[in-house]
């Protein structure tokens, strides 16, 4: 199941590369900016912003999910069903609806990345997996890595490593670099803000090091959740002190994403102001040098 396939990217690993969006996630951060990646199944987004609110074509060819009464159009998203996506995806002539995710096999993926092999070469691009947690599919990820690596592409990971180990291990082979979250070391917290255990994440990331794969670790910074220097702390002496890892990214919290979680009708409940905090984020940045470690900050 995937929902985005985007080419000539140049944020997520080296040189210019083809992402891989696979749906479904284990984890429901608070702030998450693809809402529409965590569910295994489709989904529709629709956007108010676009419609054409007198046309009601989707009313009228679809009445089992979509219904208009005062003037507001609802989506009765529990009868959405696999036999109804190609009705759903063509419905609306303003693209005010669209639906997320669909089955894809790995011979439809390769033809697309195959397309942008040339860049690969020229800027040492390649593939990354994204998503969602790409692990969250473990024979998918596998069979794409091993189909990459007999073209010799580069291939990268943005991971949350919050998975069975078992997920991870048949896909090692085939990856050359691991993007993985470090969200937070404290069981409590992490827990409160994303419905999950950082104790596996920690394992995992421990048993990843040992591997030997190249790690980056990537930190996003949020206000109320992880934005104050004891958390930075924590999170930087893991990454310093016991893992092998030699670069840490921070990513400052921001809310591109919130209009999304109108359009699948989810509350929002992380803040709803982009982090503001220059002083914790040069400390972050500062003190991750002292740990001998290379600080980016992305935007």
């Amino acid at each position: 199941m995937i929902f985005n396939l985007q080419r000539y990217s140049t944020h997520d690993g080296p040189g210019i590369r083809t992402v891989i969006f696979f749906k479904g996630c284990s984890l429901s951060c608070f702030w998450c900016q693809n809402p529409e990646s965590q569910s295994l199944k489709s989904e529709i987004l629709y956007d108010k912003r676009l419609c054409i609110h007198d046309c009601q074509l989707c009313v009228k060819k679809i009445p089992q999910i979509f219904n208009k009464e005062c003037e507001e159009l609802t989506i009765d998203r529990a009868h959405f069903n696999e036999q109804l996506i190609e009705n759903v995806k063509f419905v609306c002539p303003s693209l005010a609806i669209s639906v997320c995710g669909e089955p894809q096999t790995v011979d439809e993926i390769m033809v697309v990345v195959n397309k942008d092999a040339p860049f690969y070469l020229r800027t040492n691009g390649g593939v990354t997996i994204s998503g969602g947690e790409p692990f969250m599919q473990p024979d998918l990820i596998q069979q794409i890595l091993q189909r990459c690596k007999e073209k010799n592409y580069h291939t990268a990971v943005e991971t949350c490593l919050h998975v069975p180990w078992k997920y991870v291990e048949p896909s090692l082979p085939y990856l050359d670099l691991f993007l993985a979250d470090l969200k937070h070391t404290d069981e409590k917290k992490f827990k409160e803000w994303t419905n999950g255990s950082v104790k596996r994440i920690l394992d995992n990331f421990r048993q990843l090091s040992i591997t030997g794969k190249a790690i980056t670790v990537r930190v996003p910074i949020i206000q109320g959740f992880n934005a104050d220097k004891s958390s930075m702390r924590s999170i930087i002496d893991f990454a310093a002190n016991e893992i092998t890892t030699h670069e840490i990214h921070f990513l400052p919290y921001h809310t591109l994403g919130i209009n999304k979680y109108k359009m699948l009708d989810m509350p929002y409940y992380a803040p709803t102001e982009p982090l503001n905090d220059n002083e914790l984020v040069d400390y972050a940045m500062h003190y991750a040098a002292e740990k001998k470690l290379t600080a980016v900050l992305r935007g």
